[in-house]
């Protein structure tokens, strides 16, 4: 595979968004200001799912590598996939 066809996916992390070839192993989405405003759960979670089918969720969907570097970016663990 040469280096313009490979798959890179953008994740963010502390410092903000990078590119990697390695999938982001959670979801997350910034529903804006507030307490409790920054999720991030396993990307199967079903009422995340169940909100980007009804249209949400998209525009402000994130991607972490790991569950420790969605905590550095100030996200909370989903209270359904990841009580």
């Amino acid at each position: 595979m040469n280096e313009n066809s490979r798959k890179l996916y953008k994740l963010l992390g502390p410092s903000g968004p990078y590119l990697s070839e390695v999938k982001g192993q959670f979801g997350g989405w910034n529903g804006g200001a507030g307490k409790n405003r920054r999720i991030y759960g396993r990307l199967d979670c079903p009422n995340a799912l169940a909100w980007i089918k009804r249209g949400h969720y998209v525009k402000k969907r994130v991607f972490f590598a790991d569950a420790a570097t969605a905590i550095a970016c100030g996200y909370r663990a989903c209270k359904i996939c990841k009580p």
